[in-house]
C-alpha cells in the first residue's frame, strides 16, 4: 500500500479542520465578547464594538481583540480562507484602541477638565 496517496488527503482534511477550528473559535470569541458587554452595561455587542472604551479594562480588551484578530489574520496567510475570520476581530479591536489612543473615548470622564 502506498502511503504517499494518503498524504493530500490528510492535508486537504487537515487544513479543513484547521478552517472549522478558527471558526469555532471566532464565534467563542465574539460570545465572550458579548458576555462582557453585558456586564460592562452595553445593550449589545455592535454597540460595545464601536463604543470608544472609557475603562482601562476597556482599554485592556480592545488590545486583546485586535491581537487575537491578528493572530487569525497571520493564519490567514499560510491557510487564505482564516483571513477573514481573523480581519472582524482584527477591525473592531484595533478601532478601540486607536480611539483610546486619540482619547475619544474621554468625553464621559468626569475628571475631565471644562466639565
Amino acid at each position: 500500500m502506498n502511503t504517499l496517496g494518503f498524504l493530500p488527503f490528510v492535508v486537504v482534511i487537515g487544513a479543513a479542520a484547521l478552517a472549522v477550528a478558527a471558526g469555532a473559535w471566532v464565534v467563542l470569541l465574539f460570545r465572550s465578547r458579548l458576555r462582557k458587554a453585558r456586564e460592562m452595561g452595553y445593550p449589545s455587542l455592535t454597540a460595545y464594538l464601536r463604543a470608544a472604551p472609557r475603562t482601562d479594562e476597556e482599554r485592556r480588551d480592545a488590545a486583546d481583540l485586535a491581537l487575537k484578530g491578528l493572530v487569525v489574520c497571520l493564519l490567514g496567510l499560510l491557510f487564505p480562507p482564516l483571513l477573514l475570520f481573523g480581519l472582524i476581530p482584527f477591525f473592531y479591536g484595533t478601532r478601540k484602541v486607536v480611539y483610546a489612543s486619540m482619547g475619544l473615548g474621554l468625553a464621559d470622564d468626569p475628571d475631565q477638565p471644562g466639565r
